[in-house]
């Protein structure tokens, strides 16, 4: 009875993961298919469908996952995410350029206030369904080995958070750029993509279990391994996030002169976090030190 009921919960454990795996790449298609036919009916070009090649990588590494993993991703990086973000962002880019140009054609146009109604919507459809299904995918698809619940929900939460600043800072900043300033648009687009390629890393979040007493005496390693998670915190808050995001916002503000409430609140908030990540950098370099006197202080016998 146990050998025959075996089996059938792996079959049943192998079906969940196949289902999983399928339909969240399923989603991811959708999504990016939705994407080029807004490109296409925009520009008034079919030749745009030919961004629907950027699905192959995603499909081959589908077949490969499945085959040789059983759908199962991978602990550290996420190939399925990736390859989404990579056939999305060329549709986003050429939507958000397409629109901009559109503004400075004729700016102060009531027909075209009203033609950018929709223009906007949709953009902001497609920003906020990219980032909603990397999250939700990375839920659905099946753990990666040495990943334990505990941490996977971790890190949706901090892609939750992530996600939501995200969102802010194009529809912000975005919403600040003048006719005459399309260059500002190429550099807002690319700190946003510099963002959104942290998706893939699942590297805030280890699962390390250092000890706190210091009694075994750990070593530099060993500690280095205690604080690997929020290291690598830190350094996607300062060179791809938070960072850039205050570099941006401080550019709109010093060069270009636009000055608004949100503007300087947002600003102020990534300055507090650029500096609660290095005050944080420096709290842990400084306990790395002192667990490291106090080992060498300790007699040999």
């Amino acid at each position: 009875m146990e050998k025959d009921h075996l089996p059938a919960t792996v079959s049943k454990m192998w079906m969940f993961k196949f289902i999983s795996a399928t339909t969240t790449r399923a989603l991811f298609i959708l999504v990016s298919l939705v994407g080029i036919w807004r490109v296409a009916w925009v520009k008034h070009d079919a030749t745009y469908w030919l961004l629907a090649v950027l699905f192959l990588p995603l499909l081959l590494e589908m077949v490969v996952t499945l085959k040789s993993r059983n759908g199962r991703d991978y602990k550290w990086f996420s190939p399925a995410i990736f390859l989404f973000l990579i056939s999305i962002i060329p549709s986003i880019w050429i939507l958000e350029l397409h629109h901009q140009q559109e503004k400075a054609i004729n700016p102060q146009s009531l027909n075209q206030v009203f033609k950018t109604i929709c223009p906007n919507a949709w953009i902001l459809a497609l920003h906020q369904s990219a980032l909603l299904l990397v999250i939700v995918g990375r839920w659905l698809l099946p753990l990666g080995g040495g990943v334990t619940r505990d941490e996977l929900s971790q890190l949706l939460l901090i892609f939750v958070g992530t996600a939501a600043d995200i969102l802010e800072f194009t529809s912000e900043t975005m919403s600040d750029v003048k006719d005459n300033s399309q260059h500002l648009v190429y550099i807002i687009l690319a700190v946003w993509t510099l963002s959104m390629l942290q998706f893939p890393l699942h590297v805030a979040v280890g699962n390390s279990k250092a000890d706190t007493d210091g009694e075994e005496a750990p070593s530099e390693v060993s500690l280095l391994a205690k604080h690997s998670a929020d290291i690598w915190s830190i350094v996607g808050a300062l060179f791809i996030q938070d960072g850039p995001f205050l570099v941006v916002r401080l550019t709109v503000m010093t060069y270009f002169q636009i000055f608004h409430q949100m503007l300087v609140f947002f600003t102020i908030k990534n300055f507090l976090v650029v500096t609660l990540n290095l005050y944080r950098l420096v709290v842990i370099s400084m306990d790395s030190r002192s667990r490291a006197g106090r080992g060498s202080a300790i007699p040999s016998v």
